[in-house]
């Protein structure tokens, strides 16, 4: 069933609503929209309104044996705590990644730690893992009554693990081995954070002695879990940065496969500040990982590297502002992409039209 509400119309509703928002700090329309999202228990009967009114037809796409049921997913960081699970998929959302959380329970870097980049179409941030902890994601899931393969939410859930800042980088792989234990019954996939620039050292993961360590626990512990729960290893992607280099690219995906990885990720926010429109240069100084329009290019870039150099299917995640990005990435190998920025400055219209665009070419 295709949409009710076209997504010109959606469009223009949502310029509307953005520019409000846009008056108020970041993260406090950011928490406050999650809230707004969680909402009630009660509140079912709007969620399938939502999807009846914003959910494009559909554009199955298999990956890693998952089925979803369209190629444009939420990314991880904006519900990282999954409180607004069962909105996304009424928000035109065929999956979404929920986290990244960590094993411990961690506050983040201090704020302000989101600047908005509103010429650039980019977001600046550092929030450094703030989450409530892997296991209040379980009981939340569960109260959802959210299980791996069961889609009580109407779409695929994927949950993004990332270290504990706490915990020294030597001592990262049972830090991840305890989030992938906890979540795993509860996720269709995991996606591992090795990538983000705002925990110190966390980018050394990437690194090929260090990830062949980490992938090979992780793909084991899936592996026995699954043994255990007489069931399938639940699938692991890993999320790369986009400042590596093609040497380094090589590397993980060296690693991953070696591992029995499922998929890779491309990419995370990038440091560097390049294509940051000059009314927004004063923010090139922020620390933090830079996403949005900026970083569209280098997406793409990494995207069509990694399809041509590995068989793992590529979920390309980074600069998806308007479907026509969406197209390039697919072109380049790209089997899913995720939306953040582009959700922020785009709204649900974005999910809803590449949707029907990739249904269309298909």
């Amino acid at each position: 069933m295709n949409a009710l509400l076209p997504p010109a119309l959606v469009s223009g509703g949502y310029r509307v609503l953005r520019a409000a928002m846009f008056r108020s700090d970041p993260e406090v329309i950011h928490e406050r929209v999650i809230r707004l999202l969680a909402g009630p228990g009660s509140w079912g009967w709007a969620q399938a309104l939502l999807r009846a009114l914003l959910r494009p037809a559909a554009a199955p796409v298999e990956v890693a044996g998952i089925r979803f049921p369209s190629p444009v997913g939420l990314a991880a960081g904006l519900d990282k705590d999954g409180l607004a699970c069962r909105a996304w998929a009424g928000l035109g959302f065929g999956f979404a990644e929920l986290g990244t959380v960590t094993a411990h329970a961690q506050p983040g870097n201090p704020k302000p730690r989101i600047f908005r980049a509103v010429a650039s179409e980019g977001l600046i941030n550092r929030m450094g893992f703030n989450n409530a902890g892997a296991q209040e994601l379980t009981r939340t899931l569960a109260r959802a009554g959210v299980y791996r393969g069961n889609l009580a939410t109407g779409i695929p859930l994927g949950v993004s693990i990332g270290k504990t800042k706490a915990v020294p980088v030597d001592e990262a792989v049972p830090d991840y081995l305890a989030s992938l234990a906890a979540v795993a019954p509860h996720a269709d996939y995991v996606a591992v954070n090795v990538s983000s620039p705002n925990t110190p050292n966390l980018r050394s993961l990437q690194g090929s002695d260090a990830l062949t360590e980490l992938t090979q626990a992780l793909t084991a512990k899936a592996a026995a879990l699954a043994v255990a729960a007489n069931t399938t290893p639940i699938p692991v992607f890993v999320k790369v940065a986009p400042d590596l280099e093609p040497a380094q690219l090589d590397e993980v995906l060296a690693a991953c496969e070696a591992a029995g990885i499922s998929g890779i990720i491309a990419v995370n926010t990038t440091l560097r500040r390049d294509h940051l429109a000059p009314v927004d240069q004063h923010l090139a100084a922020e620390a933090g990982g830079l996403s949005g329009r900026p970083l569209t290019s280098r997406a793409l870039e990494i995207t069509r590297y990694v399809a041509a150099h590995t068989a793992l299917p590529v979920i390309s995640s980074g600069g998806v502002m308007t479907s026509d990005d969406a197209k390039a990435l697919f072109d380049a190998g790209a089997a899913l992409v995720q939306l953040y920025t582009g959700f922020i400055y785009a709204g649900p219209a974005l999910a809803m039209r590449i949707t029907a665009d990739r249904r269309k070419s298909s």
